[in-house]
């Protein structure tokens, strides 16, 4: 092989590693952006009305049939699930329990609700399962922790 050949061969590895490298950085910015837009989410569309008890909230849980005691857990666990999203060590773990919220809901729209809306809690899981996954070396972490304390 000739100088010039190594050269360039060494500069086209170093390049798309670099583009490599470059194309990880993005993703890891795009997943962090999702977290924090669904944390919002969350957080202020979802568990602030339940919370607060906006009369959508008490008048969508009256007609379930669950009263208010349901209305404010289920508010509460979709705030901390929207904090834990935000920190690092709990985001899968989030995410996997809001995704099962999400399979509740879905049910609770079918059968309540006669489907309407009962695609949002679908749609919203999809980039909960993309974050549980993509994050899930968090859980080894947190297990890890759980069992030294």
């Amino acid at each position: 092989m000739s100088q010039t050949t190594a050269s360039v061969s060494a500069t086209t590895s170093a390049s798309s590693a670099g583009t490599h490298t470059g194309r990880a950085r993005w993703a890891r910015a795009a997943l962090r952006a999702v977290q924090v837009l669904l944390a919002l989410f969350y957080g202020i569309a979802s568990a602030l009305p339940k919370l607060i008890a906006h009369p959508s909230a008490v008048e969508s849980f009256d007609r379930i049939g669950w009263g208010s005691g349901a209305m404010y857990t289920i508010g509460a666990l979709e705030l901390a699930g929207a904090v834990a999203l935000l920190i690092p060590l709990l985001q899968s773990v989030a995410a996997i329990a809001l995704s099962a919220l999400m399979v509740g809901a879905f049910i609770v729209q079918l059968t309540a609700f006669h489907g309407q809306n009962a695609a949002t809690p679908l749609i919203l899981m999809v980039p909960l399962i993309v974050i549980a996954w993509a994050r899930r070396g968090s859980n080894r972490e947190l297990l890890g922790l759980v069992r030294r304390g």
